[in-house]
This record gives structure tokens, C-alpha cells and sequence, in this order.
């Protein structure tokens, strides 16, 4: 195994600039009180290639139902590393637990993008069955994968990141 990543919180800051975008009207004692609960994400088993993103609050999602969730995380990685992003496993199978983007890429340069890397995770509960899926603060719902990638010959990208969403393309 190659060691090639770090996980780090967000500063506060950043986290209840985010945290007020996706639940405005909380305030920010309860913000600094779930800032300090996050967990870094952890792999389960020795033989585990996902790390496991924790959730930052109690939520439900009835069929249909979306929810953005600011994770508190930033990761620094090696470049020629990015970490691919899932709903966990079990999730998807028993309720088809969706990210909306399918797969979250975060990509190494994102660590030092002006929102600190913060990752974020919208779900959505894609249930065709009726099934109601209910998160507790603190219980896994997304995994993170690290992939070594390659690049062409010819690739001259001299760019420099500063942002998430469609901030490569501009």
C-alpha cells in the first residue's frame, strides 16, 4: 500500500459559511457544536479500500428526497492521486442510495481551492421499493477511494484550480 493522503478538517470558518448554504436557519452554537463532532474518515477493516465519511447530522430521506451535507473534510493527497467518491455499499443496495453526481471526484489540486477543498455530499434516495433511509450524526453513508490515474503524452494542462463545480472548465 502507498501512503499518499491526509485527511484534515475545514477551518471553522469555512464550515459554518458552507453549513449556513445547505441549513440557514441554524445558529452557530449548534454549528460549533457539530464542527467539533466531525470525524475524520477512517477505513473499517485492514482490508478495506474505502474510508468511510461520517455523517454531520440526524437525517431521514423519504423516496425522492435530496439533501446536501457539508462533511467538515478537506484531503491533501499526492498529485497523480484522486479520491473517488461513493454512497457505502450497503446503502445503495438496500435503499439505491444515490450520490447526485454518481461519483464525487476530488481531484489533488482541490486541497487549495479558495472554499479550503471542503467536500460535500449530495444524496438522494432513490428507493423504487418505498424505503425510507434514516442517518444518525456520526454513521458512515459515503466512502472515499484513493486511484492512481495517468495522464497522455501530449497533455501540456498548466492551469492552476480555484473552485469546485466547473471550475477546471472556464
Amino acid at each position: 500500500m502507498k501512503r499518499i493522503a491526509a485527511f484534515h478538517k475545514v477551518s471553522f470558518e469555512q464550515f459554518q459559511k458552507d453549513w449556513m448554504d445547505s441549513f440557514a436557519d441554524a445558529g452557530e452554537d449548534e454549528i460549533a457544536a457539530i464542527y467539533e463532532g466531525i470525524r475524520l474518515p477512517k477505513r473499517a477493516t485492514s482490508g478495506s479500500a474505502g474510508y468511510d465519511f461520517y455523517s454531520t447530522l440526524d437525517f431521514t430521506l423519504e423516496p425522492g428526497e435530496t439533501i446536501k451535507i457539508p462533511t467538515g473534510i478537506r484531503v491533501e493527497m499526492e498529485e497523480g492521486w484522486v479520491l473517488k467518491c461513493y454512497p457505502r455499499s450497503g446503502l445503495g443496495f438496500k435503499f439505491r442510495l444515490q450520490l447526485n453526481n454518481t461519483v464525487g471526484i476530488i481531484d489533488s489540486d482541490y486541497f487549495y481551492s479558495d472554499n479550503e477543498g471542503h467536500i460535500f455530499s449530495k444524496i438522494t434516495n432513490d428507493s423504487k421499493e418505498g424505503k425510507t433511509v434514516s442517518l444518525k450524526s456520526g454513521d458512515g453513508f459515503m466512502q472515499g477511494i484513493f486511484v492512481e490515474y495517468g495522464i497522455t503524452m501530449d497533455d501540456d494542462a498548466s492551469e492552476v484550480r480555484n473552485g469546485g463545480f466547473g471550475s477546471t472548465s472556464k
